[in-house]
Formats: C-alpha cells, structure tokens, sequence
C-alpha cells in the first residue's frame, strides 16, 4: 500500500491525527511531518512554487488549538513545531499575518487541526450565491437631503448642527435628527468647505426613533450612497454591493466562514465555545474580520468609497447570529435552545467591528424564527413568500443545516434539520468544495456503467473532444456537492447500487469499475494516478453520509407534512447556493424531497441573500417581516419523536415506505438487492461469516 493510502486509510495508529479545513480531509502522519508533505499527501488544496524552500509565502496556513469535539481532538500549541528561522526571515521582510505559518516550514508534531486560507488555495473557492434577477420596490431607510444651512450669527447663538437641523426640517420636513461624534467631528468643516450648501445621509427606518445622520458631504453629493446585504453562512459569507437609490447590485462576492476550522456545523461550533475558555470571542473576531475583508473587496470592485457605504442588512441561523452579535451561543446547543433576542436588531455597524464601513453606517439584522430557525429562514420567508401561496409549497433552503418552511395563504410551518456538510463535499472522500476542477455533474451509462462528468471551470462533458485539453491547467482535483448528489443518485439508476445504498460487486454488476477496498466497494469515476494525478471514487462511506445528510433533510419535511396533516406537497422550491445547482431529477431519485411532478420543483437561486436584499431596500418589507414571522409555526426536530421513525424510513433510497409515483412515471429503478448472496465479505457489507465449530 503506498504512504498516501496508509494515511488516509489508517485508523489504529500512534502517529498523529491531520485535519485540514475548509476541505475536511484527514490523515495519520509521523511526528516531524511538514504540514506541506501531509497536504499533498491527501490532496489538499494548498499553493507552494519555491519548493519547500520558504521564499514564495504560496503555503501559508493556520493552525487552530484548543478541543475540537467534531473532530475527536484536543490540539495543545507543542502541536506544532517551534516557528524557525526560514519563517522569521520572510516574517522580516515581507510579513505574516499574526498566527499564520509556512506550510513547508511547521512541522506536525501532534494531533492538528490546520486551516488553509482562501489565498493559499491553487484553486480558488466558488462561492455560489450570486445575485439573483428580482424586481425589488425601493423605499430604503437611508436617503440623501440636498440643503442650504444659514451662516453664523452673533445675534442667534444657536450651533451649526441646530442651523443644520433646522434647514432639514424647513426644507424637507425631517424632524430634528441625530448624530454620532463622528459625523458631528466632521461638521464645521465640512460645512465650510460646502460654502454652508451640505448633502445630508439620513437614516430613518420610520419605526419611532429620531432619523439619524450617518453621511455628510460639502456641496451636492451625486456619487451616491451604498448598502451591504449579507448572507452569512455557516459555510460561506456572501455579499452584494447595492446603490440605495436604484437598488442595483453593483458587486456581489463570496468567500468562506473561517470558522469553519473551528467546526464544519453549528454543533461543533457551540461545542468549541464550550469547552474552550474564549472559544466564542475567537469565533466572533474571525468571521468580523473576514465580513471587513470582503466588504473591502466589494469597495474596490465597484470602484465605491467605503465612506460612502452606510448601511448594512444581516441574515444567518441562530448561531451564526450570536457569533456575528458577539454572543455566547452555548444556550443555542441545549434544549430549550433560547435565543439571547429573536426580535429584529438594529445597531450600529461599527458595534460590530465593522471599520470597512463609514464610521456612522447603520446595521440592521431579520428577526429570527427560532433557536434554530434564524433570520436565515425569515429572509427565504421574505422572498418567496410561502404565506401568500394559494397552493401549498415546500420551500427547503439546502446548506449544512437545512431550513425548511412549509405553507401557504392558511398557514406556514418551519422547521430546521442538521443535515451537515457532505451536501457539500465536506467530509466525502474525494470531495472538495466548489472550485475549478471539482466534478459538478456526471452520468452514468447504465449499460455500460462508464461515467461521463463535467467540472467547474470548464463547460465540455468529459466524453466530448477537447476536454483534456479544456481542464489541463485546472486539472480533475476532487468532487463537490452537486457532483457527489448526482453521482449517487446516478449509481442507484444505472442499478450499482441497490435500495439501501450498498454497493454491488465488480462480478454482480458487470464493470470492473467496482473497486474492493477493505471490506466495501467502491466505484472509480476518474483514475488519473499514473499521470500524477488524483483517484476519485465514491466510497460505501460517501453514500452513508450522504444518506444521513439527506435522511435528516426529507424527515424535516415529513414532520411539517405530517403536522399540516398532509401526505403530498403541491410543489417544491430548493433555495441556496447548494440548491440552486442540484438537478431535481437527481434530488427526487435521492430522496431528497417529497414526490411531485419534476415540472413543480424550483430553484429560488440564493434567496435567503434576496430576503436581505429586499429589507436593505425597502423599509416597509421589514416591517412586513417582523410580523410574518411572529406568525410562523415553529416545530422543532430536535424533540419530535416521530423524527426519528421518519429518519430511519427515509435511509433508503428513494424511501423504504413512501411510494415517489410521479418519479417513476420519468424513470425506473432497478429491483436490486447486494445483500442477498451466502458470503455477506464477499459483497462488502462489512459482516463476519460466523465462525463453524
């Protein structure tokens, strides 16, 4: 076995544990390992040009300590080894950010857990939550005021900024505003430089409180002003760069959660800020510095002054929300699961340490349903709008944990269901993230039961001419979650594998693809190896976690159903980045969702990202909001005894017991069953013959 297989595939060993984040892969490695021979070893996405040498910076990662109950480990600073001299010399000369190392330099001296920042990644993460079309109505919060303010006078000793609010309220009916220092700092001068003719920044949300000044300019102002709408996952954070004025998103952009090294779900993320004193303080500074970075990113793109960025719209879950807000979210991982505040929030951006904004920016943040429906859901609530539905609609917005609502004009039921990375290729053995050269779609033949795929970056089917040449710089590097929820669903059509998801031999389904690998098959889509290249297959393990992930998914939905006393669903919409690049087809022959005709299952593009548009927008949508959601029904699964039964039913794929009519009229699955033969080793069960006497 080569060293890269013993890594991986070692388990009763000595040798310490590798967790590498974003990517979840992990491996055993000898003591004095350096972190760059173990990335590349498992297939770690990480840069290096220098050859080891500590001169390029490509390799520089993070290592994370403290307790990691997701991962099994507990991870002391003597982890790593000493930083040494190649690393202070390029500290000295060029810099490195405080707690970065160089991946070839640190050596792995203990059980580590080691994130890989976006910039040293060859292949650069896609953050899938692009803006959506949408005619939005605009009546924002924030608005300019164009007014001549009367000049100094002896005889009328009142100061510049009652002369200021004065003129407001003769010339636009504003009543008396306020203001923070910072805006009254920079008054006098500005009043001067203007000649007394100022542009006013007025935020005024209409719900009681004082409009407040966040922006002035001397002069008339015709640069415009700008909001931020942020959708901020536990996966990824997206961003959209909005002109308050006309709405147009002028720069959308994305990158990942760096809390992800502390936790791929919201468990274990609670988990760590439980059992590591100021495990949540870290968390809050990690993603409050990434939100500042990717607000500067979307400065720049559009070629917009941060000054002149003045609101910002928040959604997230609950967990996401009390890290965001600088809250300990330990209550949020024990039932009953209370929430600090589940009312809409509306504070000051810089209270949340976001400095790449104007000093006086504005944030507001949705209303959360509750301790596990967050503002996340309530923003999906906003955009497609389950209560105003004639028909009954599913709406499942699919990420690491799946919120799901259920209604229509009657009634709407939410829920939220832990379904966990591997919808996303977290935690799958060839999966990776979204980034060039991932497999996001493939075909199997179910004659020949050869595969056909396609992957980001690249728009020629692997099977076509020109493909080689088409992914020759990206390379073939991994599987993501699309990929992986249609390689699965197209291993059940093309009849290799049965029911419950096991694999079938090479013998009992006729293709050599069908690897054994320890006690279970595997299937080989892609075997680039002799060139240096990677394998990537699907293990019995992918489909186990897949099975799990989308178990919990379908089982949410069957307790909204079964509380709404229904058995079908007139039609389905799939949210989220995730969902809005998964084939329905695939999703239904999976299990994913309920059965309906495929013509009824849509994709709502990002819209939790759409809801935070429409409230930065339109100050009456959040009012409108605020009072949805005080209507919604919350179920919750965590305590649902039926959850359980429904979970159970719904490991097999499509289902052990619900009957998915209308799939069958488009495609039929084969009657099969791996599990049947005398020897159980034989076909990969993983069970023992008993021993004879």
């Amino acid at each position: 076995m080569s060293y890269t297989g013993w890594a991986k595939g070692l388990s009763m060993t000595n040798d310490p544990l590798v967790v590498f984040t974003p990517s979840g892969k992990r491996g055993h490695f000898p003591a004095g390992t350096p972190v760059l021979t173990a990335a590349r070893q498992l297939g770690v996405d990480l840069d290096s040009v220098c050859g080891g040498r500590g001169i390029c910076s490509k390799c520089q990662i993070s290592p994370s300590f403290g307790q990691f109950p997701k991962h099994g480990v507990t991870v002391t600073e003597t982890a790593v080894s000493e930083w040494n001299a190649v690393e202070q010399r390029y500290h000295d000369k060029r810099g490195l950010k405080e707690g970065r190392r160089l991946g070839c330099q640190a050596k792995i001296m203990g059980d580590l857990v080691i994130d890989v920042p976006a910039e040293s990644q060859v292949h650069k993460q896609v953050v899938r939550k692009a803006a959506s079309t949408r005619v939005i109505k605009i009546n924002p919060a924030t608005r300019l005021y164009y007014v001549e303010v009367a000049e100094p006078d002896m005889h009328e000793p009142n100061g510049d900024f009652e002369r200021l609010s004065h003129a407001l309220k003769n010339k636009w009916d504003v009543p008396t505003p306020t203001c923070d220092l910072s805006i009254l700092k920079t008054l006098q001068p500005t009043l001067r430089k203007g000649k007394w003719r100022v542009t006013v920044a007025i935020y005024n949300d209409k719900t009681g409180d004082a409009p407040r000044i966040t922006g002035l300019w001397p002069g008339l102002n015709e640069e415009g002003i700008f909001g931020l709408a942020i959708d901020l996952g536990s996966t990824t954070v997206a961003a959209h760069l909005c002109d308050l004025k006309s709405g147009e998103v002028v720069a959308s952009s994305g990158i990942m959660n760096p809390q992800i090294r502390f936790g791929e779900d919201l468990m274990s993320r609670v988990s760590y800020a439980m059992m590591n004193n100021g495990g949540d303080g870290e968390m809050t500074d990690s993603v409050r510095d990434a939100i500042n970075v990717l607000i500067d990113k979307l400065a720049k793109e559009a070629s917009v002054d941060n000054a002149r960025i003045l609101e910002v719209v928040f959604v997230c879950n609950p967990v996401m929300h009390h890290l965001l807000l600088g809250i300990d979210p330990v209550e949020l991982g024990q039932a009953p699961f209370a929430l600090a505040s589940s009312g809409a929030l509306n504070c000051r951006a810089q209270d949340l340490g976001l400095s790449k904004m104007a000093p006086a920016a504005r944030c507001y943040i949705l209303p959360c349903i509750a301790g596990h429906v967050g503002a996340d859901a309530a923003a999906v609530a906003l955009s497609e709008e389950p209560n105003k539905s004639k028909d009954l609609v599913l709406v499942v917005d699919v990420g690491t944990n799946a919120e799901i609502l259920l209604g229509n004009e009657a009634r709407v039921l939410a829920c939220s269901s832990p379904t966990g990375p591997a919808f996303e290729g977290a935690q799958i053995s060839s999966g990776q993230r979204a980034a060039p050269g991932a497999i996001e779609r493939i075909e199997i033949d179910p004659v020949t039961k050869k595969p056909r795929f396609r992957v980001i970056g690249c728009d020629i089917w692997s099977d076509e001419k020109g493909f080689s040449k088409a992914t020759a710089t990206i390379g073939i590097t991994g599987i993501c979650g699309s990929g992986i929820i249609e390689a699965v669903a197209e291993l059940r059509i093309a009849g290799l594998m049965d029911e419950s998801g096991l694999l079938g031999s090479a013998e009992a389904t006729g293709t050599k693809r069908m690897i054994l690998e320890g006690r279970t098959y595997s299937y080989v889509i892609h075997d680039a190896q002799a060139e240096g290249g990677a394998r990537i297959t699907i293990t019995q393990g992918d489909i186990r976690a897949i099975q799990l992930a989308k178990s919990a998914l379908y089982a949410g939905a069957r307790l909204l159903m079964d509380e709404m006393k229904v058995d079908k669903v007139d039609r389905v919409v799939l949210a989220g980045a995730f969902g809005a690049h998964i084939s329905s087809k695939h999703a239904m022959v999976l299990g994913m969702i309920p059965d309906v005709p495929l013509e009824k299952v849509f994709s709502a593009g990002n819209a939790a990202g759409t809801g935070a548009r429409i409230a930065l927008c339109n100050i009456s949508a959040r009012a409108g909001i605020e009072k949805t959601v005080r209507e919604i029904i919350k179920i919750e699964t965590a305590i649902e005894p039926k959850f359980q039964d429904h979970f159970v039913a719904a490991n097999a794929i499509p289902h052990k017991v619900d009957t998915f009519d209308e799939l069958s009229k488009v495609i039929k699955l084969p009657n099969i069953s791996f599990n049947t033969r005398p020897s159980d080793t034989a076909q990969g069960t993983g069970r023992r013959r008993r021993r004879r006497r």
